[in-house]
């Protein structure tokens, strides 16, 4: 059964009412948290997998401001598009880790809308070629499924070309080897806003 009073499930389900929108939610069990593993179970094939990757733009302060990336399966985030797309040469990706950090929602679980109105959001275009799009929930083995064209008006997002085809580069490297961001909160930090620091070791 679909806990529909989970944190994640409300937020998107809030923010699809606002647009007069009734998500079709799913449960699906998975055994794992990878693209591969999600499209087994939904019966799709891994393009239709919409892959939410948060990255980070460090401001003055130490704060950060986030920038939501919509992109297939199949694909990477390509930072050096990003960059172009968006203006913003500083821009990060973020670790698993500092993703949950930043929004509760760990990897495998990160619904692509839902996360406020100060949330910059890029949808990839190759996620246009679909006629249904499967995204994480917010919850454990539940999938919105979606349109690509009310995942972008959910989601506020430009549609731009942001990633590129997973073989082109090894899994876990960025498009231009900048290490990934962690983002660490402190109590103090709740109130001023997320502090971004560079992975170490």
């Amino acid at each position: 059964m679909i806990d529909l009073f989970s944190p994640g499930i409300r937020s998107i389900a809030e923010a699809a009412a606002h647009k007069g929108v009734k998500l079709d939610l799913r449960l699906v069990p998975l055994s794992g948290f990878s693209d591969e593993e999600a499209a087994t179970a939904v019966g799709v094939e891994i393009g239709q997998i919409v892959r939410t990757v948060v990255c980070v733009v460090p401001r003055p302060g130490g704060r950060v401001s986030p920038v939501v990336c919509l992109i297939s399966g199949r694909n990477r985030l390509d930072l050096d598009l990003l960059r172009a797309v968006t203006g913003e040469p500083d821009v990060r990706e973020l670790t698993d880790w500092g993703a949950e950090a930043l929004f509760g929602h760990f990897a495998g679980r990160m619904p692509p809308f839902g996360h406020g109105h100060d949330v910059r959001t890029v949808m990839d275009q190759s996620l246009g070629r679909y006629e249904w799009l499967w995204a994480a929930a917010g919850a454990d083995s539940t999938f919105i499924r979606i349109a690509p064209g009310t995942l972008r008006m959910l989601s506020n997002a430009v549609v731009a070309p942001v990633a590129q085809p997973s073989w082109m580069r090894p899994p876990g490297i960025a498009a231009t080897g900048v290490p990934a961001l962690h983002v660490r909160f402190g109590r103090a930090d709740r109130l001023r806003g997320p502090r971004a620091e560079e992975e170490g070791p």
